[in-house]
C-alpha cells in the first residue's frame, strides 16, 4: 500500500515539474485568429515559418507574414 501511495505522489510531483516548464503562448494571425500553442513557437530562418505545437498534440507551421503577434499566457 505505501509502495502505490510513494509511486502516485512521485508520479504527480514529476508532471507538476513537467507542466511548471512549459509557457503556452498564444498566437494572434494578421485575419484575427487565435491558435493557442503548448509551448513559445520556435521560428525557423531559412523557411521563413514558425513552428509549434497546438493543444490538441498536433504540430503546426505558419508562415511569419501570417502571424500580428506572440504572446505567453
Amino acid at each position: 500500500m505505501i509502495q502505490r501511495t510513494l509511486a502516485t505522489f512521485m508520479l504527480a510531483l514529476s508532471l507538476a515539474t513537467l507542466a511548471g516548464c512549459a509557457s503556452p503562448s498564444v498566437i494572434t494571425l494578421n485575419d484575427g485568429r487565435e491558435i493557442q500553442a503548448v509551448d513559445t513557437p520556435k521560428y525557423d530562418e531559412e523557411s521563413g515559418f514558425y513552428e509549434f505545437e497546438q493543444l490538441d498534440g498536433k504540430h503546426t507551421r505558419i508562415n511569419k507574414d501570417q502571424i500580428r503577434t506572440v504572446k505567453e499566457l
